[in-house]
């Protein structure tokens, strides 16, 4: 009897030990919370694309990136993305008042509908669209970023 529930316990520990082998070799993930602020509409949705690379940023979807869009409630409206690997991002937002989740623009290229980037980087006809480098910002474990939403070019 000894010997069964010693070799019980040698068997349990085992398999306690390698559940938390696994829980240490996981990967770290981190959420990102984006806030917008300044909305000017009461209805339609603010559409968010998370970028992990300069690919397809600020307008384009790419491999790299995430999306996501929420209901407009207010001036402000916030929305988290989970399960990200800890590195650089940067973030484009759009008020989509007609639902086809693309930015609109006019004959000159420039925007027709709200939009906001991460970090809100300047933008005018001398600056052009902003870079991926100006507009990323590092994600650890729980980060915030605020973006104020422009319904017109910078002067």
């Amino acid at each position: 009897m000894l010997k069964l529930s010693h070799i019980f316990h040698v068997l349990l520990a085992t398999l306690v030990s390698l559940s938390f082998a696994k829980t240490v070799n996981a990967e770290p993930t981190a959420t990102l919370s984006i806030v917008v602020n300044g909305i000017q509409h009461k209805k339609g949705e603010i559409c968010f694309r998370v970028y992990a690379t300069e690919q397809g940023f600020p307008t384009s979807n790419s491999k790299g990136s995430q999306s996501g869009c929420t209901k407009i409630i207010g001036t402000s409206v916030k929305k988290e993305f989970s399960g990200l690997k800890p590195g650089t991002y940067a973030v484009s937002v759009l008020d989509d008042q007609n639902g086809d989740r693309k930015l609109h623009k006019d004959f000159f290229g420039i925007p027709t509908e709200g939009f906001g980037i991460s970090k809100n980087p300047t933008v005018s006809i001398q600056t052009g669209t902003p870079k991926f480098r100006d507009a990323s910002f590092v994600v650890n474990k729980n980060t915030t970023v605020n973006i104020i939403m422009k319904y017109s070019l910078d002067s």
